[in-house]
């Protein structure tokens, strides 16, 4: 098994096990309880495998679990469908035999969806797999301002958000951050040695507190929309729906779209944005 993959299985375990109450499960606490959350004895036994061999899984040993046993745990530990899909990712990830170094090549924007973009009337972006920007149209320029005036390595969502002036523009700045940390997490598990993902955490982890206790709670996103508001400089207030398209090619860049509800404020405002874009 590999080392990697078997400790991120070892530590998303022992999270989500420290995370959960007795009471949660239908336990009584005891009076003489000094661990937070469940016992590694306890979360066997509701999961039906010997405490043994649970106690293995979470000291990152070779252990190959099944999938019968994965789906037991993760019943007994109340999983959300993203979260047993992530379990299934990291054992899946453990149990392959490590292989030789390979090369990676930079993620690239098909021609076809650059020219998809440019006929949009809604903001638009192309994220990468570690949620990196690699293109946008004029719309959602504007919406990232000075952003896309940086280096290219520094433009990455989740960067962007943990910058300390974000709090300006992004009101519920916090939460979006630890939905983007998510969503990067269930990205670096699909595959951890990937140079930009370690590259990435590692700059984040140093540069950011933040970044490195969200890390550490091992929480995972699979969002394909969502809502995020912003005091735009130009318009104001901004409260707006986005989804994400995959674009073909496994894996690969997806396509980000921000909308306003028709006849709102808010698409009073991305209308008004859009004609000051024009008259330029």
């Amino acid at each position: 098994m590999s080392d990697a993959p078997r400790r991120e299985l070892a530590e998303f375990l022992r999270t989500r096990r420290t995370r959960l109450r007795p009471a949660d499960v239908g336990l009584e606490p005891g009076p003489r309880r000094r661990v937070a959350g469940l016992r590694r004895e306890e979360l066997a036994l509701l999961a039906g495998v010997s405490s043994d061999y649970y106690q293995r899984m979470e000291q990152g040993r070779d252990v190959r679990p099944s999938e019968q046993v994965l789906d037991a745990l993760a019943r007994a530990l109340n999983f959300s469908a993203e979260e047993s899909r992530h379990l299934h990712s990291l054992a899946a990830a453990a149990r392959t035999p490590g292989r030789l170094p390979r090369s990676y090549e930079p993620e690239e924007v098909p021609d076809t969806t650059l020219r998809l973009l440019r006929t949009m009337a809604s903001p638009a972006l192309v994220v990468g797999r570690f949620l990196d920007v690699l293109a946008w149209n004029p719309f959602g320029g504007a919406l990232l301002g000075e952003f896309t005036s940086r280096p290219q390595r520094e433009r990455n969502l989740l960067a962007l958000f943990l910058r300390p002036e974000a709090d300006r523009t992004c009101p519920n700045r916090a939460a979006t951050v630890a939905e983007l940390v998510g969503m990067l997490r269930t990205q670096v598990a699909a595959d951890p040695d990937h140079p930009r993902a370690v590259e990435l955490v590692g700059e984040l982890a140093v540069r950011s507190d933040e970044f490195a206790a969200l890390w550490a709670l091992h929480d995972v996103e699979e969002p394909t929309r969502g809502r995020m508001r912003l005091n735009h400089p130009q318009v104001g207030e901004l409260n707006l729906d986005w989804d994400v398209y995959l674009i073909p090619g496994n894996p690969g860049p997806a396509l980000l779209v921000c909308t306003a509800a028709e006849g709102s404020p808010d698409a009073e405002r991305l209308h008004l944005l859009a004609s000051r874009l024009d008259a330029r």
